[in-house]
């Protein structure tokens, strides 16, 4: 497919490789630490921190994509060009939510045995804790949406 002026080309990337990658987006909304950042075409270069939470991408032809994404960077580069780079991301029909609801009971309870002085892990079990709110959130929406 050509690239228009009017479109965006958007990709991302995980440890595990590119997840998507598509040249026809009109418009791509984003969960980052400022709060939700929705990108067109030929907006502003930016890098932000990503959040965890639900990003959606609204393709040329009316389809749109949800995904659940968890911390990472944002990148918005001249030419219509996003590059997320992802600790993980997801699909929103492919997300388990008894999955995420188990690993974030899991964390809550291993954040209860956490001692007062170790800063560090109850930081990584926050952060679990969030991701796995995120990929439930984004779980139950869509599958709202689709019943």
């Amino acid at each position: 497919m050509s690239v228009s002026q009017n479109t965006i080309t958007f990709t991302i990337v995980t440890p595990d490789g590119v997840v998507y990658d598509d040249d026809q987006v009109a418009q791509v909304s984003i969960p980052t630490t400022t709060g939700e950042v929705t990108i067109l075409p030929h907006h502003i270069s930016l890098i932000s921190v990503l959040a965890p939470g639900e990003l959606r991408v609204k393709k040329v032809d009316g389809h749109e994509v949800a995904m659940a994404v968890s911390s990472g960077l944002l990148e918005v580069m001249a030419g219509n060009k996003i590059r997320i780079l992802a600790d993980t991301a997801e699909r929103a029909e492919q997300v388990s939510l008894e999955r995420a609801e188990e690993a974030r009971a899991r964390a809550q309870e291993l954040l209860q045995q956490v001692k007062a002085g170790d800063d560090v892990m109850f930081a990584r079990l926050q952060a679990k804790i969030e991701k796995e709110l995120a990929r439930a959130g984004v779980a139950r929406k869509y599958r709202k949406i689709k019943v």
